[in-house]
């Protein structure tokens, strides 16, 4: 925060010092998920950089490039995702539900999923982590019918970026109610005939 010779307290960019560097990287990861979510993933930087409440420069000094920052918000969704795979009584469903929302609030999610994402392998390779993510609850859902025996990692993957793609075209105030009906209609395709009828 910055006082002016008058007294007042300058709103502006709130540069923390380089002894904030951890509090001033999470709070540009939170700006990021947020402004993508609104702006898409377009969105210029510096608007994240002040949405946050820093320079710019601090925000190139943790992502220089748009992929970089995008890396880290999905780093995130990971996370979170790996530790709910974690619990021994979680489901692939409670895996779906959770990327569901991820996917309906993270443009970013939507980018680094893609088939095909800036040719950037940092973005291939956090993908393939979710494609493993999956993989390992993937046999279970295989042998009870809840999915067909045939399905791979690969084709949920593909699925969940068919459902992405859909939600990056949908305005934000409708995501929610065209989410329920797109990714049911996903899952119906991915099911055994058992579970489908």
């Amino acid at each position: 925060m910055c006082v002016t010779s008058s007294g007042r307290v300058n709103s502006g960019s709130l540069n923390r010092g380089p002894r904030d560097a951890a509090r001033n990287r999470a709070a540009l990861i939170s700006a990021a998920r947020e402004v993508f979510a609104t702006q898409g993933f377009a969105a210029p930087l510096s608007l994240i950089a002040r949405t946050a409440g820093v320079g710019q420069g601090s925000l190139y000094r943790h992502f220089p490039t748009r992929e970089s920052l995008a890396l880290a918000v999905f780093d995130e969704n990971i996370v979170e995702l790996q530790d709910l795979a974690a619990d021994p009584d979680s489901t692939l469903d409670d895996l779906f539900r959770l990327l569901v929302d991820q996917i309906t609030t993270s443009i970013v999610f939507v980018e680094v999923i893609k088939p095909v994402s800036f040719g950037d392998s940092r973005l291939n390779s956090a993908g393939a982590r979710l494609t493993d993510l999956l993989e390992g609850r993937l046999d279970e859902a295989r042998r009870t019918g809840k999915i067909r025996e045939s399905v791979t990692a690969e084709d949920v993957i593909l699925a969940i970026a068919m459902f992405a793609a859909i939600m990056e075209r949908t305005a934000e105030s409708s995501r929610k109610e065209v989410a329920h009906s797109a990714w049911n209609l996903l899952v119906q395709g991915l099911a055994g005939p058992a579970a489908a009828g």
